[in-house]
């Protein structure tokens, strides 16, 4: 279900998702945009779009179509910021989703702009996200058309410890040990053309209810910062929404 945003005062913003939360600014005038993303409006306000990864700065010709994407979403007329608990970053930043003529985060998923990114402890309308980013994905837009960003099998990830991939391979054996559970994705346990997918301890309440028995065998997709393990690369996962089953 969608709510107009009449129901917060007159405007002429997207129509926004219920998974989205409460309008926590409305109608605001976006400012400037920042070089890593950052959205300041009126009265020095700072706001981070929730649930994206935007390209880095170091891919200099997506970076700048990305950004001068964002600036034309969020300058062309009023935007509203919605947000669920916990809302703000360690930099006091407001964890939004932001609608405006276009819902921004889609908006910039669809043109193969950013990749979804889901936080630990947020996952609003992630499915929404997935979508729009797999339609850029099947086109190859924008990041999806250039090798450093495509979907990547757990035997291509030499030289990728240290950045953020989206990862798909066959689940093999699942193992737990000292309150972890491990996932061997793409090959046989100690085989290092395989990866490790590892949901520490601390993350095991978020997981309650994902049934983890009903992986072997089946593909998936997974997405978050390649480790090293040992030689083996090693992805620790703590939202149940970074897990993708795609068969």
């Amino acid at each position: 279900m969608c709510c107009p945003l009449d129901a917060y005062g007159a405007g002429a913003e997207h129509f926004i998702p219920d998974c989205a939360g409460a309008v926590e600014i409305p109608h605001a005038r976006v400012l400037r945009v920042e070089r890593d993303g950052t959205l300041v409006v009126s009265k020095g306000q700072a706001l981070r779009l929730e649930g994206i990864r935007l390209p880095s700065v170091h891919d200099k010709a997506v970076y700048d179509r990305s950004q001068a994407a964002l600036r034309a979403l969020a300058l062309s007329g009023t935007v509203s910021f919605t947000a669920v608990t916990p809302m703000r970053d360690r930099y006091g930043r407001l964890r939004a989703q932001g609608f405006g003529q276009a819902w921004l985060q889609v908006a910039l998923l669809e043109r193969g702009l950013a990749r979804v990114q889901v936080s630990p402890d947020r996952q609003e309308c992630a499915p929404d996200l997935y979508e729009a980013e797999a339609r850029a994905r099947d086109r190859r837009l924008g990041i999806w058309s250039m090798p450093n960003y495509q979907v990547r099998t757990p035997e291509l990830l030499a030289g990728a410890v240290g950045t953020f991939q989206v990862v798909e391979g066959p689940v093999g054996n699942i193992g737990r040990a000292d309150g972890r559970t491990f996932l061997d994705l793409g090959d046989k346990a100690g085989n290092r053309q395989g990866m490790t997918v590892v949901i520490g301890p601390q993350d095991r309440h978020a997981f309650r209810d994902f049934d983890f028995e009903d992986l072997p065998g089946r593909r998936i997709r997974v997405r978050g910062i390649v480790q090293d393990y040992r030689g083996r690369p090693e992805m620790v996962l703590s939202n149940p929404m970074q897990i993708e089953v795609l068969d």
